[in-house]
């Protein structure tokens, strides 16, 4: 696998013999001082350039960064719309195990770029010093929050709603409507009243990463391993088990959350419970 270094310099080399490529930006946890660099880490990089259209007429020029074993490009498909109007971005796999991000962005989207950006990005080159500010890459914008007593609030209420559904589907045997309940609504909230959790303990002043990836590290081991256990969903019974977890590591973390903050515990736990277990209890007697 070849080095950043050497990735550094093939990205350099190349923008710097096109005269259609003006800056060239890196983006994404490679410019995050507070992620752990490793080998698995995407190259998330931006060209700015004065002609789109020239580049894509074909995809020759993509063998300039190495063996290309798999390309997706967003902005030309169908069944998933792209996220950016005017980008047009290369998602490649390299037969050396790289993997790169790389975005064509028009010259003139320039200043809606920085003003859209979520901080993490750094200037590699910009040949006609167009931007005339200093740009440090910070995760700022993906810091913990602390909750308004009304966020709070819609947290506990999306919980113990979609909580009804999970169990509605196991007692139907409807596995699949059961779980992706479980794993896409009711745990997001659990992962999202940790976190609150742990801003009040540590201070809201350093991200958990994306999908939480890191919230591990600011849990105990026995409140991790609960956490895990959560995801044990082979069949009915066991994601039973998982969902019971789940409701009760959520109760903590509300109650926790709610004291701290001197905010109102609302009844959506003591009622939606008894009303589970009245109407959807396990055999569903």
């Amino acid at each position: 696998m070849r080095t950043e270094a050497e990735m550094f310099q093939i990205f350099s080399d190349f923008a710097m013999e096109d005269e259609r490529i003006r800056i060239f930006v890196l983006e994404g946890s490679r410019t995050n001082a507070n992620i752990p660099k490793d080998s698995y880490q995407d190259y998330d990089v931006s060209f700015f350039v004065t002609d789109m259209s020239t580049y894509l007429d074909n995809d020759d020029w993509l063998q300039a960064f190495g063996e290309l074993v798999f390309v997706q490009k967003p902005e030309d498909m169908e069944l998933f719309p792209a996220e950016f109007e005017h980008y047009f971005t290369y998602i490649m796999y390299f037969a050396d195990g790289i993997k790169v991000d790389l975005s064509l962005i028009p010259l003139t989207e320039l200043t809606n770029y920085f003003q859209e950006s979520d901080g993490l990005v750094e200037v590699l080159l910009d040949k006609d010093k167009r931007i005339a500010h200093e740009i440090l890459a910070t995760d700022k914008k993906y810091w913990l929050t602390q909750p308004s007593a009304r966020s709070f609030d819609d947290c506990c209420n999306e919980f113990w709603s979609v909580a009804t559904y999970v169990a509605k589907g196991l007692c139907r045997n409807e596995f699949l409507f059961a779980i992706d309940h479980l794993h896409n609504n009711v745990r997001q909230e659990l992962l999202r009243m940790l976190a609150w959790k742990i801003g009040i303990q540590k201070g809201f002043t350093f991200s958990v990463g994306k999908n939480y990836k890191f919230i591990h590290q600011h849990l105990l081991a026995e409140e991790y391993e609960k956490l895990l256990s959560t995801y044990a969903t082979a069949g009915v019974e066991q994601t039973w088990l998982a969902f019971e977890q789940c409701c009760q590591m959520f109760r903590n973390a509300s109650r926790q959350v709610a004291e701290k903050l001197g905010y109102s515990y609302p009844n959506y736990d003591e009622n939606i419970t008894a009303w589970i277990e009245n109407t959807y209890k396990k055999g569903n007697d």
